[in-house]
């Protein structure tokens, strides 16, 4: 008996959902220190994974959920560049562009870098 291909399953450091790793968004403090959205979903680092929800963002950065997953506090700045990201993401969603967090089809990717650099 064949079985089907393997499918990593992560969980929403917010709610604890469990979904395929491609359907969550992969927040990672790098080994330098600083903490970013990870759209490969390969950057070394320590992870924590979020589902593109709005309640689950607003969770993970107002309780601290993420502070203690990355074993980092997060600065104000990580804060507002990550929920930077997020609305880039909700707006891409309502635009219709069918936005997945994958890197290769991920039109965000140029304005994600620009959060990061400032």
């Amino acid at each position: 008996m064949a079985r089907g291909k393997h499918i990593p399953v992560r969980s929403c450091t917010a709610c604890g959902q469990r979904l395929p790793k491609r359907e969550l968004i992969r927040i990672v403090r790098t080994l330098e220190g600083n903490v970013e959205v990870d759209l490969t979903g390969k950057k070394p680092g320590r992870g924590a994974y979020l589902c593109p929800r709005e309640e689950c963002w607003k969770q993970g950065l107002r309780k601290s959920r993420l502070d203690h997953v990355l074993r980092s506090p997060l600065t104000e700045q990580d804060k507002q560049a990550l929920l930077g990201y997020y609305q880039m993401y909700v707006e891409a969603q309502e635009a219709g562009q069918g936005v997945t967090p994958s890197p290769l089809s991920h039109p965000l990717t140029k304005s994600l870098e620009m959060y990061n650099e400032s």
